[in-house]
């Protein structure tokens, strides 16, 4: 099995900048996806970035030129650099792990870190 642990959320005024992230333990495997996720209240869960095991990256179009995605294979951290955070970006982040490509589909990630909670002040 694999967990993931996010932490980093907070509280930052619009315009401002944070840095989540996502530690992995467990199970390895030698091609994965890993990606973050996030949810407002009343709002369904949706895609915000992704990165693959050779460091391929995609971004929602919402986030694109705002938000950086890496991963540090010898922490096996993954992390979201989050600058110019606007009001919208309000919700908790999800980190998650799936075998294979990347996607953008949550129900096809295997594995999910609990979450933490980003408030972005107008």
């Amino acid at each position: 099995q694999v967990q993931l642990v996010e932490s980093g959320g907070g509280l930052v005024q619009a315009g401002g900048s944070l840095r989540l992230s996502c530690a992995a333990s467990g199970r390895a495997f030698s091609t994965y996806s890993m990606g973050w996720f996030r949810q407002a209240p009343g709002k369904e869960r949706e895609f915000v970035a992704a990165i693959n095991w050779i460091g391929g990256t995609y971004y929602a179009d919402s986030v694109k030129g705002r938000f950086t995605i890496t991963n540090d294979n010898v922490k096996s951290t993954m992390y979201l650099q989050i600058n110019s955070a606007k009001p919208e970006d309000t919700a908790v982040y999800y980190c998650a792990l799936r075998r294979g490509s990347i996607a953008t589909n949550p129900s096809v990630f295997e594995y999910w870190g609990q979450g933490t909670q980003v408030t972005v002040s107008a």
